[in-house]
């Protein structure tokens, strides 16, 4: 591991290589095609980082019409425009393998909190959950092209949901898919997967998708093997049961023959951090049997979802209306008390739940509070203050718990088979999306990883970090050409000071853009530099190779 001393000694020694044009490994041929004809923009005198997992080299790199046209030490080409990266790293864009950032671009495409974090490409339709299921009435083609209409800033790539696409078919009901049923699902996935899906994703812990077997999802994971595409799971069980969901998970992935990406690897609640190294073995022994295996992780200690997913699934069973039907029932509700209390009392107490969105204009004031202290202020049992936001919102309301181990994040975020991402949504300071108070990985997550996990504690070095954060998780969803800079690759680029940047919006106040990214390229158009944005988008609909 390298100390923040050590990093940055070797952050500026490499500085000064590239500022004095040092001899270092260049691509020969691309250089002298550069210096025939002019480019349209050289990132000159950075650290470039390819993605790779190799080291450093003090590069220029040329893009024109697009694409890398050039690697190499002292390109002489004339640029239309030139980013001086001196002293800075430049790296791929960043890409999020596991997104909700797709929403927000309906309403502002600027897409601020991806950007301004590096990140080039989003993977959206995690958790089970996707915007379309390739039926008739919510077809994948005409919603990929939808995206690609709004000139969004990123490029967005998507997985279809297995738990929308049971809701789209069986409902919300926690019983068996007919027969029928599941050939429909699987004709679906099928149907998304040929309009340019790239993999499928579940959400074993939400309705209606907790309401699957293991049989129907092998079945519906299946489509996924010709095509070399992965299935990412949000897992049945993230904390007393987490070593059964895994089992599950590589069972599902073993039983369909495609690849498994496990979604935000965590081990929740104090009294099961120690089993991290039980998950770890049994993830590897199944990558030895020939299992294709990777999981992925966002750099913070809690995590977030809907305030619902404190209460028991079967309680849900059926949709929002029957829950409450079920809290309203005096021999049931006992029960729901139970579990919940149980639940709250895993992760630490109800001062470890915070509320960060809700839809009642009557309730903002819950938001970004501490859920214990709020009920303790208005005088009413936490508990009985959850229900009642539930009621008054719909059951829509959002929320982060603390119940995560630093140590383990470090070990997870290092681990070979591991990524980053992000889980977050997108959000900006001004406009429509900024609204609740969201959990600060939707803004800071990736600058995050590179200022405490690299620079500051040493967790993974800065080249492996940048691999896990552009070609590893591009590799996942099969878009072969995007995650290293190499010469002819579409030029998605960051370039970002590894001695400032740093997450700074928090959960108190997560509204704060990380600082130390200086520039963010992508498809060769500047879309961030010195702080300012673009006015138009250049991001694409990304399908797999």
């Amino acid at each position: 591991m390298i100390t923040r001393r050590q990093f940055v000694a070797a952050s500026a020694a490499a500085s000064a290589s590239v500022a004095i044009g040092a001899p270092t490994s260049v691509l020969a041929a691309p250089a002298v095609h550069a210096r025939r004809q002019d480019v349209d923009l050289l990132v000159r005198g950075g650290l470039m980082i390819d993605g790779t997992g190799a080291e450093g080299r003090a590069v220029d790199v040329a893009i024109t019409g697009g694409r890398v046209s050039a690697i190499g030490a002292g390109l002489s080409a004339s640029a239309r425009e030139i980013i001086d990266a001196s002293g800075l790293v430049v790296a791929p864009g960043f890409v999020d393998i596991h997104s909700h950032a797709d929403g927000a671009l309906y309403d502002d495409p600027r897409a601020e909190s991806v950007i301004r974090q590096g990140i080039t490409t989003i993977v959206c339709g995690a958790d089970g959950s996707s915007r379309a299921v390739g039926s008739p009435a919510r077809p994948f083609g005409p919603y990929l092209e939808s995206l690609e209409r709004l000139r969004p800033a990123c490029n967005v790539a998507a997985m279809v949901g297995l738990g929308s696409v049971r809701a789209a078919v069986v409902g919300n009901d926690d019983r068996p898919a007919t027969p029928e049923e599941l050939r429909t699902m699987v004709s679906l996935v099928e149907r998304a997967l040929a309009d340019g899906a790239c993999g499928a994703s579940s959400g074993l812990e939400y309705t209606p998708g907790a309401f699957a077997s293991r049989d129907e999802l092998i079945a519906l994971c299946r489509p996924l093997r010709a095509r070399g595409l992965a299935y990412a799971t949000h897992m049945r069980n993230e904390d007393d049961r987490l070593l059964d969901a895994i089992d599950e998970a590589i069972t599902v992935a073993e039983g369909a023959g495609c690849r498994l990406q496990v979604s935000h690897l965590k081990t929740q609640g104090p009294r099961n951090w120690d089993k991290l190294d039980v998950v770890f073995e049994r993830l590897v022994a199944a990558q030895a049997r020939g299992l294709d295996v990777a999981f992925d992780r966002y750099p913070y200690l809690a995590y977030a979802t809907g305030l619902t997913s404190l209460f028991p699934v079967w309680s849900r069973d059926g949709g929002t209306a029957a829950f409450f039907a079920r809290l309203d029932d005096a021999a049931v509700r006992p029960h729901i008390r139970e579990e919940t209390l149980a639940k709250i009392a895993l992760i630490g107490g109800w001062d470890n739940v915070q509320i960060t969105s809700v839809k009642a204009v009557t309730d903002r004031a819950a938001e970004g509070k501490r859920l214990g202290q709020y009920a303790t202020a208005l005088g009413v049992d936490p508990f009985e203050t959850a229900v009642a936001l539930l009621r008054a919102n719909d059951g829509d309301v959002g929320m982060v718990g603390f119940a995560m181990s630093e140590p383990n994040l470090e070990r997870i975020l290092a681990h070979p088979l591991g990524m980053v991402c992000t889980d977050g949504g997108g959000f900006a300071i001004d406009g429509p999306t900024r609204r609740g108070s969201p959990h600060p990985r939707g803004i800071g997550s990736f600058p995050r990883v590179l200022g405490r996990y690299v620079r500051e504690r040493g967790a993974l070095s800065l080249a492996d970090a940048i691999a896990k954060m552009s070609a590893k998780p591009a590799a996942r969803a099969a878009l072969v050409d995007r995650g290293v800079l190499a010469v002819g690759r579409p030029a998605d680029v960051v370039v970002f000071d590894p001695r400032t940047v740093d997450d700074v919006a928090s959960f108190e106040q997560p509204f704060q853009y990380p600082t130390g990214i200086r520039a963010v390229v992508v498809n060769g158009t500047i879309a961030l530099r010195d702080g300012a944005r673009a006015r138009e988008g250049s991001g694409r609909v990304l399908r797999p190779a």
